[in-house]
C-alpha cells in the first residue's frame, strides 16, 4: 500500500517513526531535483492556504516555508506580529483561532515559549507546523539536516556525529539528536560544561568538554552558535574569544575527524566563533549552503504530505 502520512500536524521529531521520516526524505528527493530544474512549480497544493505566524525573527525558515508553499501552488500569508492585534493585547490563542476561522489549511508557528505549537494544534482544524518553539524542537530543521547527511553519506545509520553547541537551550539540538538517535548513530556532544545537559542521556548521547575527543573519527560535525538570546545576564561566563579557541571548529581541529567528514551549521553562522570563516566556506567539507537549499525541498515534502493526507 502507498504510504499515507498519519499525523495532522508536525510538532516534533519525537512522535515520528523511522517510516515517517524516511517517507518525508524520500519525497524531498523529488523536490530537490525539481527545484534545480527549469520548472520549479507544481499545482499540488492549488487552492490551499498556508499562514506563517512567526513571533521570533527568522530568515531561512520563514523564507523557505514561503517558497516551498508557493512552489506547490498554495497561497501564502505572512503575519507580521509586530503590526498585528497582538500589539493591542490579543492573546496567542485568539490570534490562532481568528486566523484558523478564515479556513486556512496550515499554520506555521515560531514562538519563544516552548510548547506553543503543541498548545495550538488540538484547538484548530488546520495543520500546525512547529517552526521552532523556545528551547523545545525545530523538526523541519532536523529533517533537512538528516536529508543533507543522507545525500552525502548514502545512509542515516551507523554514523559518528559530533555536535558542538548549547544543548541546554538549542531547539535545533532537540530535533537533530532525537532524529539521528532513531537511526542508531553514535552522537557526541561537546561544549562548555554549562552548555551540556543529561536530557539526551536516554538517547545514548555522550557529552564531553574535550573537542578533540568528540571529533575523533567523526563522519559528521554539526556546529551551532551560542544561544545568547535565551540566556539570562551573566549565564555565559566565557568570552567569545575563549569559546572560539576551545570549541570553535577550524581546519586544524577537523584533522581528528574522518577524511570525508562533512561540516554543518543550521545558521545563522557566527563566523570565527563556532566555526572559522575559512572552514565554513570550504567546499571540501562545508555543506552549510546545501542545508539552506535542502530546507525548501524538505518543507515542500512536509507540506504536501500534511495537506494531501
Amino acid at each position: 500500500m502507498p504510504y499515507t502520512y498519519p499525523h495532522k500536524d508536525l510538532l516534533d521529531i519525537e512522535r515520528l517513526t523511522v517510516a515517517d521520516i524516511t517517507a518525508i526524505l524520500d519525497r524531498a528527493e523529488h523536490y530537490a531535483a525539481q527545484n534545480r530544474s527549469g520548472q520549479k512549480k507544481s499545482p499540488i497544493l492549488d487552492g490551499k492556504t498556508v499562514v506563517n505566524l512567526f513571533y521570533e525573527p527568522s530568515t531561512r525558515t520563514r523564507t523557505s516555508f514561503e517558497i516551498a508553499a508557493k512552489r506547490l501552488g498554495a497561497d501564502v500569508v505572512n503575519i507580521p506580529v509586530e503590526h498585528s492585534s497582538v500589539k493591542k493585547g490579543e492573546t496567542l490563542l485568539d490570534t490562532a483561532l481568528n486566523i484558523a476561522a478564515m479556513q486556512i489549511d496550515a499554520l506555521v508557528v515560531r514562538h519563544a515559549e516552548t510548547g506553543v505549537p503543541h498548545f495550538i494544534a488540538p484547538q484548530i482544524k488546520a495543520s500546525v507546523i512547529n517552526a521552532g518553539d523556545g528551547t523545545g524542537e525545530h523538526p523541519t530543521q532536523g529533517l533537512l539536516d538528516a536529508f543533507t547527511i543522507r545525500r552525502h553519506k548514502k545512509t542515516l545509520q551507523g554514523l559518528t556525529i559530533a555536535y558542538s553547541g548549547d544543548l541546554v537551550r538549542s531547539r535545533v539540538a532537540g530535533s537533530f539528536i532525537r532524529l539521528m538517535s532513531k537511526f542508531g548513530n553514535t552522537i557526541r556532544a561537546v561544549a562548555p560544561q554549562d552548555f551540556l545537559t543529561d536530557k539526551f542521556k536516554n538517547l545514548g548521547v555522550d557529552t564531553t568538554t574535550d573537542m578533540q575527543a568528540a571529533l575523533d573519527g567523526a563522519d559528521v560535525v554539526m556546529t551551532q552558535r551560542i544561544q545568547l538570546e535565551r540566556m539570562n545576564e551573566g549565564q555565559f561566563a566565557m568570552s567569545l574569544k575563549e569559546y572560539a579557541e576551545r570549541f570553535g571548529l577550524n581546519h586544524d581541529k577537523l584533522k581528528a575527524a574522518k577524511p570525508d567528514v562533512i561540516v554543518m551549521n543550521p545558521g545563522p553562522v557566527i563566523r570565527d566563533v563556532e566555526i572559522s570563516s575559512a572552514l565554513a566556506d570550504d567546499p571540501r567539507y562545508s555543506v552549510i549552503r546545501e542545508q539552506v537549499e535542502n530546507g525548501v525541498a524538505v518543507r515542500m515534502a512536509v507540506l504536501e504530505l500534511l495537506l494531501n493526507r
